[in-house]
């Protein structure tokens, strides 16, 4: 807008021209915009923004001896009205005359607070150096609208004097021996340190040595079994074979003998049963027939002996027909023979009835019939005697 003006935010607009309040010679004017009437009103600014100033000053020691301070100042303009109308009343038109008029207001401050002081003050005691020469320009900064913001002291040196440096060689000796005990301790720990490392090390190998040897203990252990394995393998098989064949052997002689059983053992037991069951047949056929000639009265069985007594003869007379006789009588020696033959048949008729008598006696008390059979045998062992 034609007329209207805002300052920045680090600087105060100063509109001059009309009646200011406060018996002001001009309008302070920060943070806002203001109209400025054309040829009436004028309007110029000052920067509130922070300045440096730097010094660099010879300075004289209670002591006598010269040292060589720099230090740099920060200072800018005074917020308030006041403090802006003063520094603009002076610095407005050649606002770096603050830097300058700044520096040399403080290196005059610095050299009287440096001339009450001893060199081991200042170089101990550099904040209260720097504390000293605030509070002594203070007021003059304020008188000229300016304020403070820091002191800095950037160095302190004798000019080649040697008088710092003297006054630091007890310390510096002091952290030199410092140094080197603390150097000569490091030393000693590293080679404690060292030492530890290699005994730990020997330990390491020595363990790796023991670990190796009774890894290859084992690895030849097993390396032996391993030999040993297949002789022991094959031993172990052929055992198993051995007892397998003699397991195949016993379980063949069961099966054989249960064949032997089935084809020897079995057949003659049913053979003998069938001879004792037949033998009983043949008992209970006898007994049959001894019970049946029992009931029959004795004239039949006489008759039936007679009946058989001619082929007895006859039997008897085959066998005088195969023997070698000789006859020297003629006519009466085979009438002797043929004599003999008859009373040989009686005698076996005698014999057959006496045994058949002594048969159905015996039968009567119990007894069995094998008797009968040995009393028949003894009558034809006789008939041969004869």
């Amino acid at each position: 807008m034609l007329g209207y003006k805002v300052p920045a935010p680090d600087e105060a607009m100063l509109i001059s021209g009309g009646r200011a309040k406060s018996n002001a010679p001009f309008r302070v004017v920060t943070g806002h915009g203001a109209f400025i009437l054309p040829v009436f009103r004028k309007a110029r600014f000052l920067t509130l923004a922070m300045c440096e100033a730097e010094v660099a000053e010879k300075c004289v020691t209670q002591q006598g001896i010269t040292l060589n301070v720099r230090s740099v100042i920060a200072f800018k303009v005074g917020n308030d009205n006041e403090s802006i109308i003063s520094a603009a009343q002076r610095f407005l038109s050649d606002q770096d005359q603050m830097a300058v008029l700044t520096g040399r207001i403080f290196a005059g401050h610095l050299r009287s607070i440096i001339g009450s002081m001893t060199v081991e003050q200042i170089i101990r005691e550099r904040q209260k150096l720097a504390t000293e020469v605030l509070d002594g320009s203070k007021e003059e900064m304020a008188r000229i609208g300016l304020t403070v913001d820091a002191l800095q002291i950037q160095s302190i040196d004798d000019d080649g004097l040697g008088y710092i440096t003297a006054m630091s060689a007890p310390h510096n000796a002091a952290i030199q021996q410092q140094a080197q005990i603390a150097q000569a301790q490091a030393n000693q720990a590293a080679a404690e340190a060292e030492q530890e490392s290699q005994r730990n090390q020997a330990e390491f190998a020595r363990e790796t040595a023991i670990v190796k040897a009774q890894y290859k203990a084992e690895v030849d252990k097993a390396q032996a079994q391993a030999a040993q394995a297949g002789p022991l393998a094959e031993a172990q098989a052929q055992r198993e074979v051995l007892q397998m064949r003699t397991e195949l052997a016993e379980r063949a002689a069961e099966l054989r003998q249960q064949e032997l059983v089935a084809e020897v053992v079995k057949p003659a037991e049913a053979e003998a049963e069938r001879v004792r069951i037949l033998a009983v047949a043949d008992a209970e056929k006898m007994k049959i027939q001894a019970e049946a000639a029992a009931s029959h009265n004795r004239v039949a069985l006489d008759r039936m002996l007679i009946d058989q007594l001619p082929q007895i003869v006859e039997k008897a007379a085959l066998g005088l027909s195969s023997a070698n006789l000789t006859v020297l009588n003629g006519a009466e020696g085979l009438g002797q023979v043929a004599a003999g033959l008859v009373s040989q048949g009686v005698a076996i008729f005698d014999a057959l009835r006496g045994g058949v008598i002594d048969y159905e006696d015996d039968y009567d008390d119990g007894h069995s019939a094998a008797p009968v059979a040995e009393n028949s045998d003894s009558g034809s062992d006789q008939r041969r005697s004869r």
